[in-house]
């Protein structure tokens, strides 16, 4: 009767285990499943906002053109900071996978303070363009511009937010399963907006001064 209830109890435990595991492998799948719909509805909205840019941007109003504004070395400076950023989370990833927090969070306030920088630098050219008097309000070009390069750099913002209160996780709770797929979900939306900002560079600043 004893061995019958051993072997009851090591069933249940053998049952109990595999259920644990399934569960947890359910919630990663649908966590990992849920994050790339959202960054397909991501995808949607900036498809939307290159497709306005393309009808709206040559419309000037008798104002300026992009090449009266633009000055692509500033813009240079801030895309190379946010390309770094994207390099500095990679190697965050590859400490968090030898176990080392550290190692991950020095990355990781790295990868911040570039994007911090890529802000400061959009900040920067806003104001001086509102100085210039190219507001949203002047010409179609300016509101889809504004539209379009706002929306990215919210997205960075955002981006750093997500990476302070991931840090302050990472500190509390160490590198738990549930922390590094945190830094994934973050490093997939951090690469994401650096895929975004290569077209933006591209499609609005590079051909609007060249062409």
């Amino acid at each position: 009767m004893s061995t019958e209830s051993a072997l009851t109890s090591e069933d249940f435990y053998v049952r109990e285990t595999h259920h644990d595991d399934d569960g947890e492998h359910h919630h990663e799948t649908g966590t990992m499943l849920g994050f790339w719909i959202y960054l397909m509805s991501d995808c949607l909205i900036f498809g939307t906002l290159f497709a306005t840019y393309a009808v709206l941007g040559r419309n000037y109003a008798a104002g300026p053109s992009p090449a009266d504004l633009f000055e692509l070395d500033l813009i240079l400076i801030s895309t190379f900071l946010l390309l770094f950023s994207s390099i500095t989370y990679g190697f965050s990833v590859l400490r968090m996978d030898m176990g080392d927090l550290k190692g991950t969070q020095i990355w990781l306030i790295i990868t911040g303070l570039f994007g911090a920088g890529f802000l400061y630098m959009e900040v920067l050219e806003f104001s001086h363009l509102w100085h210039l008097g190219a507001t949203p309000m002047a010409s179609a070009f300016l509101s889809s511009f504004y539209t379009l390069v706002g929306t990215h750099g919210l997205h960075v913002l955002s981006g750093c937010i997500w990476l302070i209160v991931l840090l302050a996780q990472l500190q509390i709770h160490g590198l738990t399963h549930e922390n590094k797929r945190r830094v994934m979900c973050l490093s997939m939306f951090w690469h994401f907006l650096d895929l975004i900002w290569i077209g933006v560079f591209s499609f609005v600043y590079l051909a609007g001064v060249l062409v």
